[in-house]
């Protein structure tokens, strides 16, 4: 073989033509590789880096395709991606028409499940083992890759729990390098701490009492040991669990050192690795940021005000309030069901909880929403964040569906603010003390103000804003997309005929002006960056319908797809709701 080993690796079948001796070359330049795509492209960089030897390890062993091998999130999947016959457009990963960031089925037979929220790998693969069982298929392997952040969360013990008791023939990989997105967190960390450290007999063992055959732990990074063991588990039937050590980031010194940074670090040098400046000074903040800072000032008012977040609080920017007031902010880990009813108890005691959750994570709690927070009546406050289009990680990320899902529920107070300023403000009401619950999304990115940090005024609950008054049609918008309505009617030239309206809350709806509004203008377009379909548009579609209103109304938003990984710039675009599809069809009244 040439000194180029990857260059001639184009799916598993070459890999295994390997003698394992080349193995620790061939990671180095699977290394290499990853690091000069990213270091220009972008993407999440750590993940991959620390799993090198166990991604060419399972393919090496394993007869994958036919095995089946599964990722749990798939931040990890990037060696996965570049040696199962994608090695030449991996250059696109995350681009528009480009690969997904994440595995997905649809793109390869080598991705067996589609991912991107945490916790779902050992199900799936529980339940492809199943089947092959029913089929007959008794010698295939089906493998589940979960890392040690994930492994917490309860629809992984879920699986756990029912694997134990089945003659399923199913690997669970525990890739433990104690961090997920931020460090890991509860006493599932500190019990795996302690297995690492050898302080825990293999008698007193978690996983071997739910009735897995054990092994571990075991270097990760070490081809010999790898190999050695997954060559052993291959033969052995029924439910099978190996705990291995990495570190992410390894190969690459200072995503070692700083593993948060350099889980997705944007642009950097690939031979120092140091992350490239974004030219920052003067920009409005980010959403998450006004958030975090915020919550910090609001807390140094009011003492009861709680902070909680499902592992998430570098992305949220909860961080700001752990370090201010570490005793009244609590990161739970990927356990966002438990975050919601955690916060429920804490609110039936008095406790102000601001419960931030990412929108799309925020449908993994759905049932606790209702039964727990909104049945109750209890005045939880969520924050969701990159509510609407989020770019690059594309459909298993985008926070299309809240604004559907959330208006349904009975006692529930939905705003969706379109700046800064209205987010910090209805922040600042919502403590002072609500009778119900109230979620508030906003998007992903910065916003558009850099003065924002204003003295704080009460909201009042269920107004809409009138922003323009004209002749013919209404433009209402909700939330930040509101800002594109307000600048495509700058530059459109029949101006004149639009009136623009904002709603700031979509539940409780400003009846009195949606009359007013039904009145005076013969047509109605709603401009959401959610779903179409019973999103902010059919609510006002419905109201005008029941209320025996004659106009016509047009509905602008997400459609009835799936948007696919791009820049949001690319996804407004196609949802028609960036500036000049706007200005085009204001033009065209």
């Amino acid at each position: 073989m040439p000194e180029n080993l990857l260059q001639n690796i184009h799916n598993p079948t070459d890999l295994r033509k390997l003698s394992p001796e080349q193995l620790p070359t061939l990671a180095k330049e699977l290394r290499e590789f990853i690091i000069d795509i990213v270091s220009r492209k972008e993407g999440h960089l750590g993940a991959s880096l620390g799993v090198i030897e166990l991604t060419i390890a399972l393919h090496y062993v394993f007869n994958t395709p036919d095995d089946l091998l599964v990722w749990d999130v798939g931040h990890q999947a990037y060696g996965h991606k570049i040696l199962t016959e994608r090695r030449d457009v991996f250059h696109t990963n995350r681009q528009l028409h480009g690969i997904s960031g994440f595995p997905k089925r649809s793109e390869s037979i080598y991705d067996t499940f589609g991912v991107g929220h945490s916790s779902t790998s050992i199900s799936a693969a529980l339940g492809m083992a199943l089947a092959s069982n029913l089929k007959g298929e008794t010698e295939k392997q089906h493998i589940a890759v979960i890392g040690d952040a994930s492994i917490a969360s309860g629809m992984a013990f879920e699986g756990l729990n029912h694997a134990g008791v089945t003659d399923a023939n199913l690997l669970v990989i525990l890739n433990d390098n104690a961090i997920g997105i931020d460090p890991s967190v509860g006493a599932l960390k500190d019990y795996l701490t302690s297995v690492k450290e050898g302080k825990n007999p293999k008698a007193n063992n978690i996983i071997k009492s739910l009735n897995f055959d054990y092994s571990g732990p075991i270097d990760g990074h070490d081809f010999d040991a790898l190999l050695k063991e997954l060559n052993r588990l291959k033969h052995k039937k029924g439910p099978k669990f190996l705990h291995i050590i990495t570190t992410k980031g390894k190969g690459m010194q200072l995503a070692e050192e700083d593993q948060v940074k350099y889980h997705a670090p944007g642009k950097f040098n690939k031979e120092t690795g140091e992350i490239l400046p974004k030219y920052e000074e003067n920009l409005p903040p980010k959403f998450q940021d006004v958030f975090g800072h915020t919550l910090v000032e609001l807390a140094q008012q009011n003492e009861k005000i709680i902070g909680i977040t499902p592992a998430m609080p570098t992305g949220s920017s909860m961080k700001f309030m752990m370090d201010a007031f570490p005793d009244r902010a609590i990161d739970v880990g990927i356990a966002e069901q438990h975050a919601v009813t955690l916060a429920a108890g804490m609110a039936t005691q008095g406790m102000i909880v601001f419960c931030n959750i990412y929108s799309t994570f925020m449908q993994r709690a759905y049932d606790q929403l209702i039964h727990d927070v909104a049945l109750q009546n209890l005045p939880v406050i969520f924050c969701l964040d990159r509510a609407g289009l989020v770019g690059e990680d594309g459909a298993t990320h985008h926070g299309a569906y809240d604004l559907a899902y959330l208006n349904c529920i009975p006692n529930i107070i939905l705003s969706v603010p379109k700046d800064e300023l209205e987010l910090r403000n209805i922040m600042y009401t919502a403590q002072l003390g609500l009778e119900h619950p109230i979620a508030i999304r906003y998007p992903r990115g910065r916003g558009i103000m850099v003065d924002w940090k204003q003295p704080f005024e009460k909201v009042e609950i269920g107004k809409a804003k009138e922003l323009r008054k004209g002749t013919e049609t209404a433009i209402l918008s909700t939330g930040f997309i509101g800002n594109n309505v307000t600048t495509a009617l700058k530059e459109s030239d029949n101006s004149e005929l639009f009136s623009h309206y904002h709603f700031p809350f979509v539940k409780p709806l400003d009846i009195e002006t949606l009359k007013t509004i039904c009145e005076t203008h013969k047509h109605i377009i709603t401009v959401e960056e959610g779903t179409v379909i019973g999103g902010f548009g059919s609510i006002i579609s419905s109201f005008c319908a029941e209320n025996n209103y004659s106009i016509s109304v047009k509905k602008i938003g997400i459609p009835d797809i799936f948007i696919e990984q791009g820049t949001v710039l690319e996804q407004q675009q196609i949802c028609g709701i960036d500036v000049n599809s706007l200005k085009t069809i204001f033009s065209s009244r």
